[in-house]
């Protein structure tokens, strides 16, 4: 790629970043009254696993301000398990439905979403959970369940690849992968759509890190992803469906505290 390439990637990327200008003349599918896309994607196998909701049984941090004042990424895991109850929580303060609009119109959730849209799904790639194989779920959030789509026991060969190569995640209790279902959005926004997506994005893994850091628990949220090979494993499409965005959960220890130091290392070469 050279100098010129990378100048106009960079302008088309400032320009996707601009707020969208309104065209009176432009109309949504919403707006044609074309058929409403489901709002969530259906279970992918015949069986599922309910999830716990007993949380005051948590040994949960109700000082917010501490919360937001320790909150920081982590990247050292001690590979212990985390409770079912405790990925439980962290699936509903994530993605969790807390009632619907209308009878099918949207999605209530514990994270705000551009017209409660909620486009995305929740993947997950469990190592160090209680009461679970290790291998790959799916989460149902209008059920608040899970269903493994595969067992499997040498996860590592599939996270580091799958995060572009940073093995550091091989060591998380849990890899959340987060797809996007475009046209759940674009039905209501159409071409104005895609940047507010990627806003709302943020809003799901800030919620994650808040709320692993309520319970002792850590964890790094990840935008270098290899789509295909996350695509393949989650059996998606790629153009309907497909994987952007990760986020590691895993039991940390204030004995290393130096080696998650380390990852910063390069910075004293920086005047």
């Amino acid at each position: 790629m050279d100098q010129k390439e990378i100048e106009q990637r960079i302008k088309e990327g400032r320009a996707f970043m601009h707020p969208s200008i309104e065209d009176p003349s432009y109309q949504t599918d919403q707006e044609l009254k074309k058929p409403q896309p489901p709002l969530v994607k259906e279970p992918m196998c015949q069986t599922q696993i309910a999830l716990p909701t007993n949380f005051e049984d948590l040994n949960i941090d109700n000082d917010f301000l501490h919360i937001i004042n320790t909150r920081e990424s982590h990247r050292v895991y001690t590979q212990e398990n985390i409770s079912l109850l405790e990925l439980s929580y962290l699936l509903w303060c994530t993605q969790g439905v807390k009632g619907t609009r209308g009878k099918k119109y949207a999605t209530l959730r514990t994270v705000p979403c551009g017209g409660a849209r909620h486009e995305f799904e929740t993947y997950l790639a469990i190592q160090y959970v209680d009461g679970l194989k290790s291998g790959f779920y799916h989460y149902l959030p209008m059920r608040h369940e899970i269903e493994c789509i595969e067992e499997a026991e040498d996860l590592p060969s599939f996270i580091g690849p799958s995060l572009q190569g940073q093995v550091w995640a091989n060591k998380a209790s849990v890899v959340f992968y987060y797809s996007v279902v475009p046209y759940r959005a674009e039905w209501r926004y159409g071409i104005y759509t895609h940047s507010v997506a990627m806003v709302d994005a943020g809003h799901i893994t800030q919620n994650l890190y808040l709320a692993s850091t309520s319970i002792g628990l850590g964890g790094c949220a990840i935008g270098a992803v290899t789509e295909a090979i996350c695509n393949e494993k989650f059996h998606l499409d790629g153009e309907e469906e497909f994987i952007f965005y990760a986020h590691t959960i895993g039991t940390i220890s204030e004995n290393d505290k130096q080696k998650e130091l380390d990852f910063y290392a390069f910075i004293h070469d920086y005047e």
